[in-house]
C-alpha cells in the first residue's frame, strides 16, 4: 500500500491572472499564496483479483474496470484521466479531502498534485516536480473543461508562502520569509455553505479580458499591483500593510463578474467588519466557497464568533511548511 497527501491553499492576491495567457499582457504579474494544512489525499492499494477500482470518499462515488484503459471518464473523471495516463493497473485507488467541496482553496488541484505524486511512485514514472506539475495542470484542464491556473499547484507540491511569478519565459516559484505565525493570528478562515463553480466565473472573466473590455483590463493592472505590494508588506511583516492591500485586491476582484461576490457573502464581511476585520476575500474565482477575514489579532475572537454567528462554518487551520508527501 502507498499513500500521499498535499495541501490546499489561501490565495492572498493577484488571482485569475494565473490563467494562460492573460498574465503575459500584463507585465510583472504575479500571484501569492500559502499553503494550508486541510490536505487532499490519496491511497493505492493492489487489487488481487485484478482490474482497477476508483473510490471517492469526499463523493462516495465508485469506478471499476477490468483495466484502466476501459474506466469511464464520466463517473470519478479527474481519478480515471490520471489512472489512465499513469497505466494504473490491479490496485483499488481511494480518495479523500479534508476540504469542504467547492471551497475555493484548491482541493481539486491538491488532490491532483498527490493522485501525480502516488501515482508516480506507484508505476515507476517521472516524479521530477516540472513533469508532476504539467501532468496535473494538464489533466484537471481536461477535467473542467475550461482553462485552469497555474498558481494552485506549486502550494500543493511545494508547501510554504510564496510568489508565483508569470514571465514569458515560464512560471517561477519564489519561497517568501514568511512570519507564518503572525499570519495566522490575523486570519479567519470561514466555509460559507455556498459552493461555488470556478470555472464558471475563470472562463466569463477571460473572455470578457481576450475580447477587449478595458475595465476588466484596469482591474487586472490593479489586481497586478496589489499582489506586487502584498509581497513586499509581508516580507517586512507590515501587518497594517497587508490588510490594506488585501481589502484592496478584493475590492478589484468584485468588479471582474457580477457573480465573484454574492449577498451572503457580503453579509458575512459585514458582520466581521463589525467585530473588527479589516480586509476580507473571497478564495479562488468567488461565487461561494470560502472567505477568509483579515484583523489585529485581538479581534480574531470576535471576527471568529461573528462568521459563525453569520452561518459560516470556520475552518481550523495552519500554514503548512511542507508539501506533497509520498510514502
Amino acid at each position: 500500500m502507498l499513500t500521499s497527501s498535499a495541501p490546499t491553499r489561501i490565495d492572498l492576491a493577484g488571482g485569475t491572472i494565473d490563467i494562460s495567457p492573460l498574465y503575459l499582457f500584463h507585465d510583472g504579474a504575479c500571484t501569492v499564496n500559502a499553503a494550508i494544512s486541510l490536505r487532499a489525499h490519496v491511497q493505492i492499494e493492489s487489487r488481487p483479483s485484478g482490474g482497477v477500482e476508483l473510490v471517492s470518499i469526499d463523493t462516495n462515488r465508485r469506478d471499476y474496470a477490468a483495466s484502466s484503459r476501459e474506466l469511464s471518464l464520466d463517473t470519478l473523471p479527474l481519478l480515471a484521466r490520471l489512472a489512465r495516463h499513469y497505466g494504473l493497473e490491479n490496485a483499488v485507488l481511494t480518495t479523500r479531502g479534508e476540504s469542504p467541496a467547492g471551497a475555493g482553496i484548491a482541493g481539486s488541484s491538491a488532490l491532483a498534485i498527490a493522485l501525480c505524486g502516488a501515482l508516480a511512485r506507484w508505476t515507476h514514472a517521472s516524479e521530477a516536480p516540472d513533469d508532476l506539475l504539467l501532468v496535473a495542470q494538464n489533466i484537471e484542464c481536461q477535467t473542467i473543461r475550461v482553462p485552469a491556473g497555474v498558481q494552485d499547484y506549486r502550494p500543493a507540491l511545494y508547501g510554504g508562502v510564496a510568489a508565483i511569478e508569470l514571465a514569458v519565459d515560464g512560471v517561477h516559484r519564489s519561497a517568501l520569509p514568511v512570519d507564518t505565525d503572525e499570519l495566522q493570528r490575523r486570519i479567519v478562515l470561514a466555509y460559507t455553505g455556498e459552493p461555488r463553480n470556478s470555472g464558471t466565473n475563470n472562463w466569463a472573466i477571460m473572455k470578457a479580458h481576450i475580447d477587449g473590455d478595458a475595465d476588466i483590463f484596469n482591474c487586472f493592472e490593479h489586481i497586478r499591483d496589489t499582489a506586487a505590494s502584498l509581497r513586499e508588506a509581508l516580507t517586512r511583516s507590515d501587518w497594517d500593510g497587508v490588510g490594506r492591500h488585501i481589502a484592496t485586491e478584493w475590492d478589484n476582484r468584485k468588479r471582474l463578474a457580477p457573480g465573484v461576490t454574492t449577498p451572503a457573502i457580503e453579509s458575512l464581511i459585514a458582520d466581521a467588519t463589525k467585530a473588527g476585520a479589516t480586509a476580507a476575500k473571497v478564495c479562488g474565482a468567488g461565487g461561494g466557497g470560502c472567505l477568509f477575514c483579515y484583523g489585529p489579532p485581538e479581534a480574531h475572537a470576535g471576527i471568529t464568533a461573528a462568521l459563525a454567528q453569520g452561518g459560516a462554518r470556520i475552518l481550523d487551520f495552519h500554514f503548512e511548511t511542507e508539501g506533497l508527501r509520498v510514502g
